[in-house]
C-alpha cells in the first residue's frame, strides 16, 4: 500500500488548535506495513474518556471548540484523525480505502494501542458510520453514545436527494475543495484562515483519495459490501440499554430525519434529554461546538 504523509509544516500555527500531537501505529493489513494514526489526547488521564470521531472530509480540527469545554468539565478527550485525513497517513490509491478497513484501523488504534474503556462516544457523519460499528462490535468498551447528524445505513433505506447530489459531486467534480466544502456545510461563515486549516492536510489532489472515496462507500443499496456488517450492528444496537442521546441539528439536509430509527429501535434512547440544535448545519461542531460539548458533559455527569 502506498502511503502519503502530509508535511508537518502544513499544520504550523493553525488558529484555535494548540493541541500536542500523539501517534499510534497500526497494521495496514497489507504485509507488515504500518499506518501512522494521529490523535488529540487532552485532559486528565483519569477522567472519563470522550471519543470524538470526525467524518468526511474533516479532521480533528473540527473539535477545537469542543475539547476545551470537555476538558474543563474533567473529561479526557480522544479525537483521532481517520486514516486519509488530518495528520494521519493517507493511502495514495482510492481502492485501498474500504469501509471495513476504516473500522479495523480505528479499532486497532483505540483498543489494541490505547486500550480505551468506559468510553462516551460522540460521532457525526462518517464518525457515525465507523463509530457505531465499533460500539456494536465492542459494546463492553462503551458507556454512553451521543450521536449528531449521522447514521448507520444498511442499503435498505431510501436515500435522500441531498446525499445523492453530494455523492455525484464527490465522484465527478473536477475540483474537490475540502475547506470550501466544509464552509458550505456550516450555517456560520468560516474565516479564510479556518478554511485554510481544513485544507492543510491536503497539499494537492494526490492526498485526497480517501476523501474522494468515502462517499462512495456509504451503503445505499442492499448489496453493498458493508450492508451485512451494518445489519449485524443494528441487531446489537436494538439491545443497547446504556444512555444513547441524540443531538441533531435543524439545518442539515443530508441527515434530516436520520435520528428517527434510533429513537424507535434503540432502548437506550428512552428517557434521554434528546435535543435539536437550532441554527446549525451539517458540521454542527463548527456551528455549535461549545453547546454540543456541554450536552455531552451533562450526560456524563447525569449518568455516572
Amino acid at each position: 500500500m502506498e502511503l502519503l504523509r502530509t508535511p508537518d509544516e502544513r499544520f504550523a500555527d493553525l488558529p484555535g488548535y494548540p493541541f500536542e500531537p500523539h501517534w499510534v501505529g497500526v497494521p495496514t493489513g497489507d504485509g507488515d506495513q504500518t499506518l501512522r494514526i494521529h490523535l488529540v489526547d487532552e485532559g486528565p488521564a483519569d477522567g472519563p474518556v470522550v471519543l470524538l470521531l470526525h467524518g468526511e472530509p474533516t479532521w480533528s480540527y473540527l473539535y477545537r471548540h469542543m475539547i476545551p469545554v470537555l476538558v474543563e468539565r474533567g473529561c479526557r478527550c480522544i479525537a483521532p484523525d481517520l486514516v486519509g485525513f488530518g495528520k494521519s497517513d493517507k493511502p495514495a490509491h482510492r481502492e485501498d480505502v474500504t469501509y471495513a478497513r476504516m473500522v479495523e484501523w480505528l479499532r486497532a488504534a483505540l483498543f489494541d494501542q490505547l486500550d480505551l474503556t468506559g468510553i462516551t462516544y460522540f460521532g457525526q457523519d462518517w464518525g457515525a458510520l465507523i463509530g457505531l460499528r465499533l460500539v456494536a462490535e465492542h459494546p463492553d468498551r462503551f458507556a454512553r453514545v451521543v450521536l449528531s447528524n449521522g447514521g448507520l445505513p444498511t442499503g435498505d433505506q431510501r436515500i435522500g436527494k441531498a446525499f445523492l447530489a453530494w455523492l455525484d459531486f464527490s465522484q465527478n467534480a473536477e475540483q474537490f475543495p475540502i475547506g470550501g466544502i466544509i464552509d458550505g456545510g456550516c450555517t456560520s461563515e468560516l474565516s479564510p484562515e479556518v478554511v485554510a486549516a481544513y485544507d492543510a492536510p491536503f497539499p494537492d489532489d494526490s492526498y485526497k483519495e480517501a476523501a474522494r472515496q468515502m462517499p462512495s462507500l456509504v451503503p445505499i443499496d442492499p448489496e453493498n459490501p458493508a450492508a451485512v456488517a451494518n445489519r449485524a450492528a443494528w441487531e446489537v444496537l436494538q439491545t443497547w440499554e446504556k444512555p444513547f442521546l441524540l443531538a441533531f441539528s435543524d439545518s442539515d439536509p443530508i441527515t434530516a430525519g436520520a435520528d428517527a430509527p434510533f429513537r424507535k429501535l434503540v432502548p437506550g434512547t428512552e428517557g434521554q434529554p434528546h435535543t435539536t440544535i437550532e441554527g446549525a448545519g451539517h458540521f454542527v461542531q463548527e456551528d455549535a461546538g461549545p453547546q454540543l460539548a456541554a450536552i455531552i458533559a451533562d450526560l456524563i455527569e447525569s449518568t455516572p
